[in-house]
């Protein structure tokens, strides 16, 4: 039921749609897999005579066991500082918990920090339990700084947990004081056991005990989410590789490190983007009394020269980065031969073959192609798009996913003829009364949409640059065919994930055969336990730059660190940058209703006019947002859509809005800044 519109004018007021009074409960997150267990310690800790006066411990190694699955890890979530060599897990003068919220049982706790506790020291080649102010743990990092050697150091005196933690290690090594040092897993002591150890050689000995693996950590794939898990498992003081290879286009398109984002994605696509943003933006500047009398065209040359310059500048800025780190930088394609290993083969087909403890998938996905005559042979996608050496003309898009619409939508903007073949719905998995909106204000200005239609045939009626080709398409409804012909034919009909050629049946690593997907559970880790995953090959996680890069960062804390912390896949925003952006967080009002049912939700909406827009003399009642509220828990925001001006921009606020529980009161409560768009959100909900 829609209640009366109040007001409908220059800057229209808001609206509700609303339902009954009754219904369910708030959305609540998907239940997550449970961590499997830890593998057995591969150590057990014997009482030993100290010096006189004292008491030690040390460790008789277990027999070598294959490594197990990864396991967070249980210091604070900090980024690695260092003290004079060492790897600080707890920065001084920051406050941090080791353990997040787990067992309600204390002496299950109490057991999950033990297990914790053991996993950090097995990760570690050398791992310090230490307090910042004890001269003593002063002595033993010095030491360790004088011989080269990186090690953790956990201060106690900075976790909240210290306490418990102290209590934990002196039941697991019966030694109550700091520091306390474990070098390959193995428990020399204190600061004297340490030293004598060290003028012994027994200490050099346990130091020089070598990993039975080349790497601590291999990542397959170069992208947003392997670059950033690689940089940050390098921090945490690992020993690691990237493999990355890309493998050419149809067309013959490559591109350097950094992954679909940086060369062939975000990047390049909001550049372009902005390029038809000041096409218009020169129109209205007539309007606010800019004059000028030479003809103003675009030139694709200049555009393309300019971004693929900047692209190259990340591409080599992402390479300096892991030189700095001290990541191994391998281009070369990854292949998985046996458990923990890897070849890898170069573009002059040379192989090598590498060894890891634990693997990171992280090899994205490609667009997808029709699978017909000429398509392979005469279009070109995304991969081509942002490079191609010359204007591409009269374009036909086929697809109507996001990359499709903001393409079509840049390419317009340009003053190009562009024509968008949609088989089905716009924006798939979209808000569809947003992405209907979005349709409508592109095929205002200019874009021609041809609904229900699919591609069968692609011929070439001549060569060029562009050439031209003719296109047959069918009706998804009947038998009605129909031709046209364009100079350029570019597909964005979906993406296939990378991940059927590189060998993941050889270790056991299970993939959506439909999709080629890998499931994951809450840690990112497959169903292989020492194979883990992040990006967009991801099954049911959002494809989206930022979410990579964030779960990549994690991971590696995770793995490698004291960090237990999770990436967490609700409320992720995204905004897709059609030449009117839409911007979104939660849930589209199709799914809301699925979720909560329509009774239940209290849906709130307005138009606006941007101020920008009105001396332009561009439309009114045209840019539109609405937010979605949960009735049965106080008017809770559940889904945000903004379409209009910089629409990213206003999201990214009202996300971490969202993040923190935001409610339809909240949002009456909070002044707007005016005049923007974003007070949209506070001024006429």
């Amino acid at each position: 039921m829609r209640r009366a519109v109040l007001g409908v004018g220059r800057a229209a007021a808001w609206r509700i749609r609303a339902g009954a009074e009754s219904g369910q409960q708030r959305q609540r997150s998907p239940p997550l897999s449970p961590v499997p267990a830890p593998p057995p310690p591969a150590f057990r800790f014997v009482s030993r005579p100290g010096p006189a006066g004292s008491e030690s411990e040390t460790v008789e190694q277990s027999p070598p066991q294959s490594p197990g699955p990864g396991k967070a890890g249980d210091a604070p979530n900090r980024r690695s500082g260092h003290v004079r060599g060492a790897r600080v897990l707890s920065p001084p003068g920051r406050r941090a918990h080791l353990s997040s919220p787990g067992p309600s049982s204390s002496s299950e706790a109490r057991e999950e920090l033990r297990r914790r506790l053991r996993e950090l020291i097995e990760r570690s080649r050398v791992m310090i339990f230490s307090k910042s102010y004890c001269p003593h743990s002063t002595r033993v990092k010095e030491l360790f700084s004088s011989l080269g050697v990186e090690c953790n150091v956990l201060e106690l005196d900075q976790v909240d947990d210290g306490a418990k933690i102290q209590e934990v290690l002196s039941e697991i090594t019966n030694q109550k004081t700091v520091p306390n040092v474990f070098v390959n897993k193995v428990h020399v002591g204190g600061c004297d056991q340490t030293f004598q150890a060290y003028q012994s050689g027994l200490l050099q000995k346990l130091l020089e005990e070598e990993s039975a693996y080349d790497y601590d950590l291999i990542i397959v794939g170069g992208g947003s989410g392997g670059l950033s898990c690689a940089k940050e498992a390098a921090i945490l003081g690992k020993k690691v590789m990237v493999l990355d290879f890309v493998v050419p286009s149809p067309q013959g398109t490559s591109w350097g490190l950094g992954g679909t984002c940086v060369n062939v994605g975000c990047i390049p696509k909001k550049l372009m983007h902005q390029a038809a943003l000041l096409g218009q933006a020169l129109c209205d500047s007539r309007k606010f009394g800019w004059e000028y009398d030479q003809q103003v065209k675009h030139n694709w040359e200049t555009m393309t020269k300019a971004i693929q310059n900047h692209i190259s500048s990340l591409n080599w800025g992402y390479r300096l980065s892991l030189r700095e780190k001290a990541v191994a930088y391998v281009n070369s394609y990854g292949e998985f031969v046996e458990h923990h290993k890897i070849k890898a083969t170069n573009k002059k087909g040379q192989e090598t073959y590498y060894t890891a403890a634990q693997f990171v998938i992280a090899t994205g996905e490609r667009p997808r192609y029709l699978g017909i005559q000429g398509d392979k042979e005469y279009c070109i996608t995304s991969d081509d798009l942002f490079s191609l050496p010359y204007c591409p003309g009269k374009t036909l898009v086929v697809g109507a996913s996001y990359v499709a619409l903001e393409c079509a939508g840049f390419l317009a903007g340009f003053g190009l003829d562009v024509t968008v073949m949609v088989r089905s719905i716009l924006l798939r998995g979209f808000d569809q009364e947003m992405a209907e909106k979005v349709g409508s204000y592109m095929e205002q200005h200019g874009v021609k949409f041809l609904r229900k239609f699919i591609p069968v045939m692609i011929q070439q009626l001549e060569k060029g640059s562009p050439g031209k080709l003719k296109v047959l398409a069918k009706s998804t409804e009947g038998t009605e065919t129909i031709e046209g012909v364009y100079n350029t034919v570019l597909l964005a009909i979906g993406r296939d994930s990378c991940t059927r050629k590189i060998g993941l049946e050889k270790i056991g690593v299970k993939i959506n055969e439909k999709s080629g997907k890998i499931p994951v559970n809450d840690v990112e880790q497959t169903s292989v336990p020492y194979v883990y995953a992040v990006g967009d090959i991801l099954e049911g996680r959002p494809e989206l730059t930022p979410v990579a890069i964030q779960s990549g960062k994690l991971l590696a804390r995770r793995l490698f660190g004291a960090s237990l912390e999770k990436c967490d896949y609700i409320n992720v925003p995204t905004t897709v940058f059609t030449p009117l952006e839409y911007g979104c967080c939660g849930l589209a009002e199709e799914k809301a209703i699925e979720v909560y049912k329509k009774e239940n939700l209290e849906i709130y909406h307005t138009l606006f006019w941007p101020l920008e827009w009105t001396v332009a003399g561009r439309e009114n009642n045209t840019c539109y947002a609405k937010i979605i509220c949960n009735k049965l828990d106080h008017d809770r925001v559940i889904g945000f859509h903004i379409l209009g001006p910089n629409a990213g921009e206003v999201t990214q606020g009202f996300a971490a809005a969202m993040k923190c529980g935001l409610t339809k009161q909240l949002l009456d409560d909070t002044i707007g800044i005016h005049p923007t768009c974003g007070e949209v959100g506070n001024r006429r909900f």
